[in-house]
């Protein structure tokens, strides 16, 4: 596996090839190569090694049950206060509106998160996810970052245990993976004061997973971060996953600046974000699935991605006001057709597999040819 000018890249794909597991330097050096190609290669050889060709995505459709948030997070542009003429809570009837419409699209996911709201009781989430299940029990519902657990529990006053097990018996049925942003201070104080601190996140993804509940794990990259906060976050969600092993699927998030208090910051750039998902591929080699998320990084890159390590483009969506308002989207709308989704990831050479949210495959997947 000699295959790079860069001396460094050899000594880690031998490494690899050995079944060692990379440390901190190793990550630091391979954010710090010059060979993409190489670094490409390398990440694609360990995508191959466990999923073949496979490249996974679902029917899916996003809905944030309300964008009133007691926090401020300068990368975000979503988030309102109660005040504003633009801010909502969505009422169980018209979640089950947006449900209806979701499962009429062939939806099999519906993704749930919303701001910290500490207008809402908690009987609100108890009806909402009650309400979403009895209507409609085929349609498994992703809901509440890590984020919203903690506010929850601290808000209503209630364990983590206690929270978790309430919330399962209502109907999720697993969680996202945002909120993570960057675990490393005081990085994550200075773009997210408000939330809890990245070693309560992972707590609280640990308590999810040992309640039964498989989570999702994200890191948003391209602001004020360092390369070594970026190869910290990994190496902490690797060591989560080696005490509780249930996060599905690792997805990297693009920062994108516009309508946040970091507009002024370029964001990530394509060489970078190509970088970062082949780093998370090679360095979280107790991660099954690494996303390209489309919706941040666009169709085409996201495209490229699946040569550097990724394995899903996540799903159709449907947009959510959090995506429309926050992210760089086609028309005003974020949405792929299955078709479209297919001819993406069978022009880049792989074999497009339609999913369910735990990755079993669902069989009536057609391909364009």
């Amino acid at each position: 596996m000699r295959f790079s000018f860069d001396e460094n890249l050899n000594k880690i794909a031998q490494k690899i090839e050995n079944g060692e597991r990379l440390d901190f330097e190793d990550g630091i050096k391979l954010f710090k190569t010059d060979d993409l190609n190489a670094l490409g290669k390398l990440a694609d050889f360990v995508r191959r090694q466990k999923h073949g060709r496979a490249t996974y995505f679902n029917v899916n459709r996003h809905f944030n049950y309300t964008n009133i948030c007691i926090a401020d997070c300068k990368f975000c542009g979503f988030y309102r206060r109660s005040r504003q003429p633009d801010a909502y809570t969505h009422t169980i009837e018209e979640a089950l509106e947006i449900a209806e419409r979701a499962v009429t699209e062939g939806a099999t996911e519906l993704h749930i998160v919303g701001g910290l709201n500490t207008k809402l009781p908690f009987s609100y989430y108890i009806d909402l996810f009650s309400s979403l299940k009895r209507r409609f029990p085929q349609l498994h519902l992703k809901a509440l970052t890590m984020v919203e657990l903690d506010f929850m529990a601290r808000f209503y006053k209630l364990s983590d245990e206690e929270l978790i097990e309430k919330l399962k018996q209502a109907g999720v049925d697993s969680c996202p993976g945002g909120g993570a942003e960057i675990f490393a201070e005081p990085t994550r104080s200075r773009i997210c004061s408000h939330k809890c601190s990245g070693e309560r996140w992972l707590e609280l993804a640990g308590k999810c997973h040992k309640a039964g509940l498989k989570t999702n794990a994200t890191m948003l990259y391209g602001h004020i971060e360092t390369i070594e906060d970026r190869v910290d976050h990994l190496l902490k969600l690797r060591q989560q996953q080696d005490e509780t092993g249930g996060f599905q699927c690792f997805i990297p998030l693009a920062f994108y600046p516009k309508g946040t208090a970091l507009s002024h910051l370029p964001g990530p750039d394509g060489v970078d974000s190509l970088k970062t998902i082949a780093v998370s591929r090679l360095l979280l080699d107790n991660f099954d699935h690494i996303k390209a998320y489309w919706v941040m990084l666009g169709k085409h890159l996201a495209q490229t991605a699946l040569h550097f390590g990724a394995n899903d483009l996540d799903g159709t969506i449907t947009e959510g006001s959090e995506l429309t308002e926050s992210y760089s989207v086609e028309n005003g709308k974020v949405s792929m057709t299955k078709q479209e989704i297919i001819r993406l990831i069978e022009n880049a050479g792989f074999e497009a597999v339609e999913r369910d949210t735990l990755y079993r495959r669902v069989q009536n997947t057609v391909s364009r040819t």
